[in-house]
């Protein structure tokens, strides 16, 4: 070849079709939000009485509605959660007389679940509306000006509400025209209330989806989820620019009366698997008692009590001062008989309750354990024993069902995992028999949705929470109605519940030499990691002390975390 010449190779007509058939097979291929998800069971009628699961509930002056079908209005094919994009829906099928007051998305790595509300005015007021349209819109997003794998470019618009009303939610357009004024409603502002960023559903760059939801969440808090996403620039540390709803009314009037929440148990009660190898089982309270459990005060430890059924002899006053605590039997083969509970005995104790200003109940299953046994590590590719490090006496766990007031629908479930726990949609559920299923982990009690090794740590070393089917199984629709505070005196709590104190002693194991035992079989650059990594973790993990009752748990009148 002469001189500096170069030869310029041109894309074949070849190349040219394969970088095409390669990108539409991507953007084409099935993804799980293609299939939209239904509850393998769903009552069409509930029991009679009261407001629930009527279709409709007034926060006061407006009224809404759940709308969960939807027509696709953009896509995109990567990033998000799994790296598989995302879609955004415009609500269809609103009923008459309703109005759209946002947009709803999703991440594409699940199946298409969820809602927007919808609203009406249903006020007296001719000038005071509690619906009005917007006066103007900002566009915040032209997804031309971002590099993404997306089926075709969208705008997304943010309502200008008039002074005194404030925005719930976008507009999203497939043209840069201006939506019509009358595509969306904005709300009066007393019936708003301030929320936060929650769940991630999609970002490029510094551009990011949201789920939102009401700051102030608990049974007294108005605050209502709408369903709708916000498009914001930043992450959750920066204040949505749109609205929650705020329920004025009474809350106690949407919620299920006693027969309808004994038919939503017998729907949605889920089973609870134990891990095969699993020794220390659940057991009913009462079992706990009349098999020897004793009531300790403090300064009279030679004199421990025997507790009576329901616990009627339990301190009642709301302290936890560490003057009194429960034991198990004194004398050694009782003792470690009852850490074994009896799962025959064992039930689900339940806590009903509003959430999200009402429309959704939350009903709360608590499972005892008499005993949480040690725990067990992974270190890369070695498995240890953790001596007595987990163990603790009295172990309470649960999980928790979010029923639509407005369906009757069950929409998500909550799973305590020691000191914390998570949310799951149904649509990532399990169910057998029409019945959701999770899984008690091996030792811990720790819940989770699916069955396998959960390690608590990081780099492959740390606590493992081990989960399998096996024949032991809990079927929680065996359970006791222990509070539902807007029932008032319809049900009587146990006074076990009312028991403030520590359901075990503080048990005296030394932790490092516990670590000592374990680091003995570790090569040494493992030590430190694995000591650094052990002692990182919550109180809950390593054991010690016998945990407090249901009802000194945050998330008895809070919302679960």
């Amino acid at each position: 070849m002469k001189g500096d010449a170069k030869i310029t190779r041109q894309p074949s007509p070849l190349t040219n079709n394969l970088v095409y058939n390669l990108f539409k097979r991507k953007q084409f291929r099935s993804r799980p939000i293609d299939t939209t998800f239904k509850l393998p069971v769903a009552p069409n009628a509930w029991p009679p009485g009261s407001g629930f699961a009527n279709g409709i509930i007034d926060l006061g002056g407006l009224q809404v509605s759940q709308v969960s079908t939807f027509n696709k209005v953009w896509a995109t094919y990567d990033g998000g959660p799994d790296n598989q994009g995302a879609t955004i829906f415009e609500p269809t099928g609103i009923p008459q007389g309703f109005s759209m007051l946002g947009c709803y998305s999703q991440p594409n790595n699940k199946p298409l679940f969820g809602y927007v509300l919808v609203a009406k005015d249903v006020s007296s007021s001719t000038t005071n509306s509690t619906l009005k349209k917007p006066i103007d819109y900002t566009l915040v997003l032209n997804t031309s000006t971002i590099k993404v794998n997306q089926d075709t470019t969208c705008y997304i618009w943010l309502p200008i509400a008039p002074d005194g009303y404030k925005a719930l939610g976008h507009v999203v357009t497939a043209t840069q025209d201006k939506p019509s004024l009358d595509k969306i409603m904005c709300v009066r502002s007393d019936l708003t209330d301030q929320c936060e960023s929650s769940s991630w559903i999609w970002g490029s760059n510094d551009f990011n989806f949201y789920d939102v939801r009401p700051i102030n969440r608990g049974t007294q808090a108005p605050g209502v989820h709408v369903g709708a996403f916000v498009a914001q620039n930043g992450g959750t540390n920066i204040p949505p620019s749109i609205s929650c709803l705020k329920n004025l009314n009474s809350i106690s009037k949407i919620m299920p009366n006693l027969v309808q929440i004994d038919a939503i148990l017998k729907v949605y009660s889920p089973l609870m698997y134990l891990h095969p190898d699993e020794e220390y089982l659940p057991s009913s309270v009462n079992w706990f008692f009349s098999n020897g459990a004793l009531l300790y005060k403090k300064g009279e430890e030679s004199n421990p009590v025997p507790i009576a059924q329901n616990g009627i002899n339990l301190p009642q006053d709301p302290n936890n001062d560490g003057i009194y605590w429960l034991d198990l039997p004194s004398d050694d083969a009782n003792k470690e008989r009852v850490k074994k509970g009896n799962l025959q005995s064992a039930e689900s104790y339940v806590h009903v309750k509003p959430m999200l200003g009402g429309t959704f109940t939350d009903i709360a299953m608590w499972i005892f354990y008499p005993f949480n046994g040690p725990g067990r590590a992974k270190v890369k590719f070695i498995n240890v024993k953790l001596g007595k490090i987990g163990e603790h006496i009295g172990d309470w766990e649960h999980v928790t069902l979010r029923v639509s007031n407005l369906d009757g629908k069950l929409w998500h479930l909550y799973f305590s995992q020691h000191s914390k726990g998570e949310w799951i949609d149904s649509s990532q559920l399990e169910f057998q028999s029409n019945r959701p299923v999770f899984y008690s982990s091996l030792h811990g009690h720790a819940s989770y949705p699916h069955e396998g090794l959960v390690l608590q740590g990081k780099n492959g070393i740390g606590i493992r929470n081990d989960s399998a089917k096996s024949e032991m199984i809990l079927d929680l629709t065996k359970f006791v109605l222990i509070s539902a505070d807007y029932l008032g005196s319809f049900v009587i709590e146990p006074p076990w519940l009312h028991y403030f104190r520590k359901w075990g002693p503080k048990i005296d194991y030394n932790i490092d030499e516990e670590l000592r035992k374990v680091e003995k079989i570790l090569p040494g650059k493992l030590k430190d990691i694995f000591e650094n990594i052990i002692r990182s973790l919550p109180e809950e993990v390593l054991g010690e002390e016998g945990p407090t009752g249901p009802k000194l748990k945050n998330n008895w009148s809070g919302d679960e975390v």
